[in-house]
């Protein structure tokens, strides 16, 4: 292995990313004193290329921002939990190329009941052919773009971003719950919108509610109900689309740290608290490695069970399910992913969604990076080797169904969801890239790069294209044996997993696959759990001791490892999750009970799919599956039933 000089003696940085987007001449302006800036303090440094503007265009958006894009929505809006719909006014403050006069929003499935100017002027308006995936575009004519552009509309009570809950599937039973879900392009389902992750804006937002209630949206946020159920907040820092989230319920807040809280049902508060009572130290870990948080405030809030993942990264207030409460802290590498994206995805954002990979495989390797600083190298090394086991299968499954294409970084993933491109490959192949560029290069050196790349494209958009040239100019270049060693181009262009994947080794790894040969051997579970000490072992051994076990076992088998270990009734929802797709496969009927109760309570689409498609597999178990999945789907997020509907037919 090489190990790389430190790379900040010797590399400054030239002309940062302005983006795209910068068509105005103030945007110009700004690109010109950079540059001269940069000029005057490296008049000695060693130059590099200036980065190119991005070219990749947005396919899964009606929006054309190099003519006319919105800057800042202001949301004047009301909840309604008898119809499901929300309704009222969105104002948009806009930029416009010369001589436009015309701004495309996205839509899908929205009333728009009237579109004006700030003072109320009607302005003309056309609603486009609908498309299944993208909706239609809203065009709205404009004659000065300082006059605004308000949009009255109510969404439907099928939104796909808006999931309503009676008050039995709460944990309160008590009152109703709500809440959002944008990524990848649902955010026009509630609220007309420029609906690109290459589009960023501030926002400000008015929302009532029912008064027993509380709402909590990706901004400023209260932390107690008010007697009127109207609520007021602030989004600072330009976002993207996706990122726009809302939350309403009976919910409570509690402090962990100087920056950092829970929102939570009051059944549930309790847990969640003790649960993330670090959240404040991994802060300050992921600080220590890339730079100051941007954006004030890290809270995050326990939704529901039928929140259709782990977590969802809103900013300053993530979403998180509540499978993570196991009472041992044990989960909280969610909380380290979610909270890693506050670097990686909502500072700097892949500019579409074929290069998604940018947002989650830095996220992954930043995740693990506060998991090693907060608990050690070989804690971080055990979610590394899930991170494997997971590409690992998914590249498997991928070339068996023939879609080998989708095992690259780079997508394409024009005329198809947006959604198809998240898989462990995003994640796991991306962090597995990165992994290698740090073992070539060193992690000084990589630290310091990424530490750069996040300063200079702060606030931006990126796209798999630029982050190449940036990658190749600002380190590759210096180091013709560490672009030689990485492979760049074929970790991104090229499918399946590259020789040079990155080998982790593992103590405990190696414990749980030795007691999972000998069980297949024929060693009885009750002396595995005397010679290996399965009373010491984490959750990710016992997830490492399930999966390479083998796939077929008879009903004995199944009851033994059950009446020793007790996975059925286990607490932990990674270990549980992983022994009801087993439970599944191998027609163990004494765990039915507890895996319909779960597939009814679940709504984790990481959990659930696996269940469902192992139930699927065998004719003698797919009517299980179709009678569990017509009883469950009501409690199931659309994103989650998008994916079913196709599986269980």
């Amino acid at each position: 292995m090489t190990t790389l000089p430190s790379l900040l003696t010797r590399l400054l940085f030239g002309t940062t990313l302005l983006g795209s987007l910068c068509f105005l001449s103030q945007c110009q302006n700004a690109s010109d004193n950079s540059q001269q800036k940069n000029a005057d303090s490296t008049q000695t440094a060693m130059q590099f290329p200036e980065i190119p503007p991005i070219e990749s265009i947005d396919v899964h958006s009606f929006a054309q921002p190099q003519k006319a894009r919105l800057t800042q929505l202001a949301l004047d809006v009301s909840v309604d939990f008898e119809t499901k719909t929300i309704a009222g006014v969105a104002a948009y403050q806009i930029e416009a190329a010369a001589g436009e006069k015309e701004i495309i929003f996205d839509t899908k499935d929205l009333t728009i009941e009237a579109v004006t100017d700030k003072n109320g002027n009607a302005l003309q308006y056309v609603i486009g052919e609908k498309d299944d995936i993208l909706g239609a575009p809203l065009r709205v004519t404009f004659q000065d773009p300082a006059a605004e552009v308000h949009i009255r509309y109510r969404s439907s009570s099928k939104a796909e971003a808006l999931q309503w809950l009676e008050p039995q599937q709460t944990q309160g039973k008590k009152e109703p719950f709500l809440f959002t879900q944008s990524q990848a392009i649902l955010a026009r389902t509630w609220i007309p919108i420029q609906d690109s992750p290459g589009i960023r804006f501030t926002y400000t937002a008015k929302v009532s509610v029912p008064k027993q209630l509380l709402a909590v949206m990706s901004a400023t946020n209260p932390t107690e109900k008010n007697s009127e159920g109207v609520y007021t907040f602030e989004m600072k820092q330009p976002i993207p689309a996706y990122l726009m989230a809302l939350s309403v319920g009976d919910i409570v807040f509690e402090k962990v740290g100087n920056r950092t809280g829970v929102y939570a049902e009051p059944a549930t508060l309790k847990a969640a608290v003790y649960e993330f009572a670090e959240m404040e130290q991994m802060l300050e870990a992921a600080e220590k490695l890339y730079g100051t948080y941007a954006w004030e405030r890290y809270d995050l809030i326990v939704l529901p069970p039928s929140f259709p993942f782990g977590g969802m990264e809103n900013p300053r207030l993530t979403f998180a399910t509540p499978t993570i409460l196991a009472g041992d802290r044990s989960l909280t590498a969610l909380v380290a992913h979610e909270l890693a994206h506050s670097w990686s995805g909502n500072l700097v954002t892949t500019h579409t969604w074929d290069d998604f990979w940018l947002n989650e495989g830095f996220t992954v390797y930043f995740e693990n990076r506060i998991m090693e600083a907060v608990y050690g190298k070989e804690y971080a090394d055990m979610l590394a080797l899930i991170s494997y086991l997971d590409l690992k299968e998914t590249v498997e499954e991928y070339e068996k169904e023939g879609k080998s294409e989708d095992t690259k970084l780079k997508l394409d993933l024009k005329g198809r969801n947006p959604d198809d491109g998240v898989s462990a490959i995003a994640y796991d192949k991306g962090f597995f890239f990165l992994k290698r560029c740090e073992e070539v290069v060193g992690r000084e050196g990589f630290d310091e790069f990424l530490s750069e790349y996040f300063k200079t494209f702060a606030f931006k958009t990126i796209d798999t294209k630029t982050f190449v040239f940036y990658l190749e100019t600002r380190l590759l270049a210096q180091y013709p044996e560490a672009k030689a060693a990485i492979e760049a181009e074929k970790w991104i262009y090229q499918a399946g997993i590259p020789e040079n994947i990155p080998q982790i080794s593992s103590k405990s790894y190696q414990t749980a696959l030795d007691a999972a040969q000998a069980f297949e051997k024929g060693s009885e579970p009750q002396a595995l759990q005397s010679q290996y000490e399965t009373e010491k072992w984490r959750f990710q051994q016992w997830v490492f001791f399930l999966r390479n076990l083998p796939q077929s076992l008879s009903e004995a088998q199944m009851k033994s490892l059950d009446a020793t270990f007790g996975f059925t009734k286990m607490g932990n929802s990674e270990i549980l999750a992983v022994w009801l797709a087993m439970v599944a496969k191998n027609e163990y009927k004494p765990a039915y009970v507890q895996m319909e109760s779960f597939l009814m309570q679940v709504g984790r689409r990481k959990f659930i799919v696996p269940i469902y498609k192992m139930l699927m597999e065998k004719q003698s178990t797919q009517p299980l599956a179709k009678q569990i999945y017509k009883k469950a789907r009501p409690n199931y997020h659309p994103v989650a039933v998008l994916t079913l509907d196709e599986l269980v037919k």
